[in-house]
């Protein structure tokens, strides 16, 4: 073999190793080439977001039907507020639904969870620029540590 064809399958070999690389690592941070589709914007407000980032799914049963798009402080009453971008596909989801922020396993990602609410004639469904009102904040680990020793300490 010359050696002009070996520097070219050697050049290619290389080539696709780094567009392999570049796809996993999309991959692995969740993000994708195509665009998510038309979403809608649902607010929520929390005492606690713990370790929860922009970009986090927002998911029902496992399904992601959405992302966090931003995470502020309400300087009036000192609670997290939490924007969702709701994918328009995925659906929409009664007022009487909930929000929790979960935890993928013991030390994973965490996310924020929808637990649709009951479905009634006299229930509407929640649309672009409304707020849940029925939210869980994250359960702090270190929280949980700690007042187990004081419970141990008390005894």
């Amino acid at each position: 073999m010359s050696q002009k064809k070996i520097e070219l399958w050697v050049g290619m070999f290389v080539a696709g190793a780094l567009l392999s690389l570049a796809i996993l690592t999309f991959s692995v941070a969740g993000l994708s080439f195509k665009g998510d589709g038309d979403s809608y914007t649902l607010h929520a407000s929390f005492s606690n977001v713990g370790g929860l980032k922009v970009r986090a799914p927002v998911k029902v049963g496992g399904v992601v039907v959405g992302r966090v798009e931003e995470i502020n402080l309400d300087v009036e009453t000192y609670r997290p507020t939490v924007r969702l971008a709701m994918f328009e596909n995925k659906g929409r989801y009664p007022e009487t639904s909930s929000l929790a922020i979960l935890t993928s396993g013991l030390l994973g990602e965490q996310y924020i969870g929808i637990k649709p609410g009951f479905i009634d004639e006299d229930i509407a469904m929640l649309a672009d620029g409304d707020s849940i009102e029925d939210t869980k904040s994250a359960l702090i680990l270190e929280d949980l540590i700690g007042q187990f020793i004081y419970s141990m300490n008390k005894e």
